[in-house]
């Protein structure tokens, strides 16, 4: 399924129909704000030096209060602590963290999101109808752990990759694709935002922007070019790759799309049945190339 630029409209259509169900998504300049500030640099491949462009953080405010009183928020917070950072560090989940992980899959399949996302992937024959199994298919794309280091034990899973990072050996960023974990790594002094990426000087991104590319360091290491989603629930996105991941069963997939004022390059790489990362990339926005 990995194709070029054209636009696929089928999976535009029930992206759309995700976003206009999507009533937790969080509103730019109201219930947070980015402060998106100078255009980052180059940073070569495996290097830890980057010029920082932007001397104060992403994000200026976030309405903790709004974000905790959602419950699929509520149960994704609780989630953000229970992985070792590094692989080649195997991964042990208590009986509590499986426990979380089972509450934040009960709360995103109550939100009518995720039920779309259900309901589409039950007609194209690539699940279930019983929410149930339903469940249990998505445990095995997200939470399913695996071994990305393969002189280690069960060190990863996609859930960890893409919404909480790792680093690899801890000398090299991978994942962190989202927008809360990012905010609360910030908040913490782990994450240092260092500019916005944009191609060829053409424009800058507004700060009212649902997807970003960036660049920033975390405890140290520095991510040259990063992605995500700004402002969306837990479920839209992971509603979003899940649909993309069960559509092709090529190791790398990449599509592109037209969600609301944005074209994106959805891009998920597999790990067997699950998901090894998976993030979106801007190519343009209300009709801006950059």
């Amino acid at each position: 399924m990995t194709r070029g630029r054209g636009i696929d409209q089928e999976l535009s259509d029930v992206l759309n129909e995700l976003w206009k169900l999507d009533v937790n998504r969080m509103k730019p300049g109201k219930d947070y704000k980015i402060n998106l500030q100078g255009k980052a640099g180059f940073v070569a491949e495996g290097s830890n030096n980057a010029r920082d462009s932007a001397r104060a953080p992403l994000f200026s405010y976030v309405d903790e209060k709004k974000l905790k009183s959602m419950d699929t928020y509520a149960h994704f917070l609780n989630l953000l602590d229970n992985y070792e950072m590094s692989t080649g560090v195997t991964e042990h989940v208590t009986k509590e963290e499986l426990q979380e992980n089972h509450l934040f899959l009960d709360a995103m399949l109550k939100t009518e999101v995720m039920k779309c996302a259900h309901r589409f992937l039950v007609c194209k024959g690539l699940a279930q109808s019983d929410p149930a199994q339903f469940k249990s298919q998505l445990y095995d794309i997200w939470f399913k752990l695996y071994r990305r280091d393969k002189n280690g034990g069960e060190d990863s899973c996609g859930f960890e990759h893409v919404f909480v990072g790792e680093t690899k050996y801890g000398k090299e960023i991978m994942g962190l694709h989202n927008w809360v974990q990012f905010y609360h790594q910030e908040k913490h002094n782990h994450v240092d935002y260092k500019g916005y990426k944009a191609r060829n000087n053409k424009d800058t991104p507004d700060e009212d922007d649902h997807v970003l590319n960036l660049q920033f360091s975390w405890n140290g290491l520095v991510k040259p070019v990063g992605s995500c989603f700004i402002g969306v629930s837990p479920e839209f996105e992971v509603a979003l790759f899940t649909i993309v991941f069960c559509l092709s069963d090529e190791r790398v997939t990449k599509v592109t799309v037209k969600v609301d004022e944005y074209l994106l390059e959805i891009v998920v790489y597999r790990f067997g049945c699950s998901i090894g990362t998976s993030y979106p990339k801007m190519i343009s926005s209300n009709n801006r190339d950059f």
